[in-house]
């Protein structure tokens, strides 16, 4: 098989990534792909515990996504078996451990919905209980012998409890293990996972060394920030974006993010061309109205196709900004050499009865643009360039800006 240039295929992976552990390890797997022909064996777990996939989730398996469009072998574990352990990543005490069925039924649920994201004609799946299920308790001694308690310990999430005296499971401390045998199994050149996961990633390369396997090259990815701009994004919280929802519902949510992360979820959530980042830094920064609306676009077209995003835009046009605005709304025409400051602008327009009343309200979220909530009180409006908008304070006061 003949794959892309080295450096062509860093160029894509790097995006968005937080960290490759080593670099230069993936640089030599990725050469010798490409003299051999053969493809590399990419590894993602699935979390059998979480079957509702939103576009925090997505992140990584868009990742996934990337090798197999560059002639690389995806391998999806369902870890139906590791699920009835739990993952003790990020968490403050124990998880509440689930049946072999329900991990089952759950890892279904996630691979239907992540063949909205993979190719899924060329991803490989395979349960973990295969192997794990067969381990014998002399087997478990073995594998634990490999790493030390110390080590374990180490780990943020259990040094936290340790030092609060809260209770660690001896199973919790067998998971990371059992996470690292997978890779064995498989034979991983590359893991990919969330910041999260980097303990058991690394694990991975420790049990494959110990089997006298070369190591998986760990590639971790940030965690998305939800709506809120906050916390990660989660349906607990109900700040998140589903990969499933109607496309009207996720190009409004899309719209109601924070002005700070549009970039963001440019690079972690779109398929927008790599190549065309810096531009859309820039654009984020001059425009962020209209980058708002394109990156609403960019993601429902991704999940849903683009007669189907366009006709959201046409619905969140149609529904909310004309269905907001009354019809005698007022106008006005700032006093400006083209650029001005958002908060200068409310103030002059009579909306606000100073600069520092302006930033209140826009901190508080109260300030929108065409039905967008403002939240960055430093913004700035290119007036010379901007189709008309309406500006909205509260509940109550609408204007009309002109230029």
């Amino acid at each position: 098989m003949t794959f892309a240039p080295v450096e062509e295929q860093l160029l894509h992976l790097r995006r968005g990534v937080a960290e490759i552990v080593p670099e230069e390890e993936l640089v030599a797997k990725l050469a010798h792909s490409c003299r051999t022909g053969k493809p590399l064996t990419i590894k993602l777990g699935c979390d059998p515990s979480r079957p509702d996939l939103h576009l925090g989730h997505a992140v990584v398996l868009r990742k996934l996504r990337q090798f197999q469009d560059m002639g690389h072998e995806a391998v999806l574990i369902v870890g139906d078996f590791t699920g009835m352990i739990g993952d003790a990543s990020g968490r403050s005490k124990m998880r509440p451990a689930l049946s072999l069925e329900e991990t089952r039924r759950n890892g279904q649920s996630y691979f239907e919905q992540a063949s909205r994201i993979l190719d899924k004609e060329r991803v490989r799946i395979v349960y973990n209980s295969t192997w794990l299920g067969e381990l014998t308790f002399e087997d478990v001694v073995r594998l634990a012998g490999k790493t030390t308690v110390a080590r374990m310990l180490a780990r943020e999430d259990f040094a936290g409890r340790y030092t609060k005296d809260e209770p660690i499971g001896l199973h919790e401390l067998l998971y990371p293990l059992a996470q690292a045998q997978d890779s064995v199994e498989i034979a991983a050149d590359v893991e990919l996972g969330g910041t999260d996961q980097t303990f058991n990633l690394l694990m991975g390369r420790t049990i494959q060394k110990a089997a006298g396997q070369p190591p998986q090259v760990c590639m971790t990815l940030p965690i998305l920030e939800g709506l809120d701009g906050v916390e990660k994004m989660s349906k607990s919280l109900d700040n998140y974006v589903g990969i499933c929802e109607p496309a009207s519902d996720m190009y409004g949510k899309v719209l109601s993010i924070p002005d700070k992360l549009t970039y963001r979820y440019f690079e972690l959530a779109s398929d927008e061309d790599t190549h065309r980042l810096p531009e859309l830094a820039e654009f984020c920064r001059t425009h962020p109205r209209d980058a708002k609306h394109r990156l609403a676009f960019s993601i429902t077209r991704l999940y849903h196709g683009t007669p189907v995003a366009r006709a959201a835009q046409e619905h969140f046009e149609r529904t909310i900004i004309r269905k907001l605005v009354p019809d005698d709304v007022a106008s006005f025409r700032p006093e400006s050499d083209g650029r001005i400051g958002l908060l200068n602008l409310l103030t002059q327009a009579g909306l606000t009865p100073s600069n520092g009343a302006a930033r209140r309200l826009v901190e508080q979220g109260a300030v929108s643009i065409d039905g967008i909530r403002v939240t960055d009180s430093r913004r700035e409006v290119d007036l010379a360039n901007e189709a008309p908008f309406v500006v909205k304070v509260g509940r109550r006061r609408f204007l009309r800006i002109l230029w």
